[in-house]
């Protein structure tokens, strides 16, 4: 018997790193999922998998700044499975660089993809959650919530955004049986990192294994009970003080 027997789960980036990496333990676990990413042959990809091992799959090329595409995943799931019960916000976008130097380009593109994206997916998953009698958001921030890097102002304001967002979702889904939770990484062996040679991507790492096992244990908890906040970063990652 699996953790997430019966579960219906909606993830949103789930092509590739955090998200695939959670679709995959969830889907041993007992759930059913619906996934989501921009990237349409990577996402198929990720669902032909899915299916081959033995799982139920709604897939759907998804951009998360666009409101009616969310809708459309959304329709899509509840007319196959007739319920969402926890939903996990990954999708994510990172640009950078000094304050000054940042664009409006980028800055835009990390807030709507991080945050605004993820404002969408809660709210639609927020009406058919209290409806239902309750259910699960785990938002995915990042130690930069807390502890940022200089260079970073987008993806920082972003992630405090989100941490920001999962206290307001929790406190507005209390009468509803609705849980917000936000887990915060720290340095992941994602796709991205595995091909850079910056020397901020060199630091100790973990893998995307270990953060799915964080997440499965958030969302596998009684009803009745919120793990609010986690926080998982390599033991010797540059974080707390100097180190």
């Amino acid at each position: 018997m699996g953790k997430l027997d019966g579960k219906v789960i909606l993830i949103t980036g789930a092509n590739q790193g955090i998200g695939k990496g959670m679709a995959k333990l969830f889907a041993s676990e007992g759930a059913r999922l619906a996934i989501g990413a921009r990237n349409a042959e990577k996402l198929q990809a990720v669902a032909d998998e899915l299916t081959a091992a033995g799982t139920e799959v709604v897939s759907q090329p998804t951009d998360v700044t666009d409101l009616e595409q969310v809708q459309s995943l959304f329709a899509a799931t509840m007319e196959r499975f007739g319920r969402i019960d926890i939903l996990v916000n990954n999708a994510g976008a990172f640009d950078g660089g000094r304050i000054d130097e940042v664009t409006t380009e980028g800055w835009n593109n990390v807030i709507g993809v991080c945050l605004t994206g993820a404002f969408y997916c809660t709210r639609e998953a927020f009406t058919i959650m209290k409806d239902q009698g309750g259910g699960r958001i785990l938002n995915i921030g990042s130690i930069s919530a807390q502890v940022p890097r200089p260079g970073s102002g987008p993806y920082v304001a972003a992630k405090f955004g989100i941490w920001g967002l999962t206290k307001a979702t929790t406190l507005d889904g209390r009468e509803f049986g609705i849980i917000a939770s936000c887990l915060h990484p720290g340095n992941v062996a994602i796709e991205r990192r595995q091909e850079s040679d910056k020397e901020s991507d060199q630091e100790p790492m973990m893998d995307i294994e270990t953060i799915a096992e964080a997440g499965l244990a958030m969302v596998s908890l009684p009803d009745h009970v919120n793990f609010l906040e986690g926080i998982v970063l390599p033991r010797d990652q540059v974080y707390i003080g100097r180190g």
